[in-house]
């Protein structure tokens, strides 16, 4: 297998496509590899962080009449955008999904999905031997146990996918802060969604602002 290495092989938002694949209520209730909390947090500041970086996003579920539609938090995203709602497991064996990805004319393709083992596995095993430039957002999906979550994971490492979390793909998208034009927009999701990092941003802020005290 080609070693994933080199400066042409971190991720570029001008490059990249983003797919999230059943984020639903259905799915979520048997999330046992992560916190469900976290993963809604995760996958919210992905798809915010797509947006910010005009990454085009791909939103698609199961049987959503029965699962559940998208969690509100990602369609809030993206407002007034179709969900393709499918009957294959496989989001990557669905024409329009593909057809979609395809149009926007970009290599790099991003997933991240519920539940990581099934919806998440196939689609990218499938993507990265038809020649696709495959990343999973390990953080942004969720198995039915960690050794669910982590057994895929190797699996598709081994079919050549890069795994990846949230934070490092902002990272890797921003890579250099003399770009401005994403840093606002950036900085609202790290505030959001980044914990203490985002509390600590804001205590600066407070404190820059804050008169230095007198002097006697």
């Amino acid at each position: 297998m080609k070693l994933r290495n080199g400066l042409s092989s971190l991720l570029r938002p001008e490059d990249s496509v983003l797919v999230l694949i059943d984020h639903q209520a259905f799915q979520l209730t048997n999330v046992n590899s992560h916190d469900p909390q976290a993963v809604v947090n995760n996958v919210t500041a992905l798809a915010k962080l797509a947006k910010a970086f005009n990454v085009p996003t791909i939103l698609t579920s199961v049987l959503a009449e029965r699962g559940g539609v998208l969690f509100k938090q990602i369609t809030d995203v993206f407002p007034g955008q179709e969900v393709i709602d499918r009957t294959w497991v496989n989001t990557w064996e669905d024409k329009k999904v593909v057809d979609l990805v395809k149009a926007t004319g970009r290599k790099q393709l991003i997933i991240a999905g519920l539940w990581t083992e099934v919806c998440v596995a196939m689609p990218v095993i499938q993507a990265a031997g038809e020649g696709w430039d495959v990343t999973v957002i390990t953080d942004a999906s969720g198995g039915v146990s960690t050794e669910s979550h982590e057994v895929a994971i190797q699996r598709m490492i081994a079919a050549g996918a890069n795994p990846m979390t949230w934070m490092a793909l902002a990272g890797e998208w921003q890579r250099d802060w003399a770009r401005t034009e994403h840093v606002e927009a950036l900085t609202e999701v790290l505030i959001s969604h980044l914990g203490g990092t985002g509390i600590a941003y804001l205590w600066e802020q407070q404190l820059l602002k804050t008169p230095a005290p007198s002097q006697a």
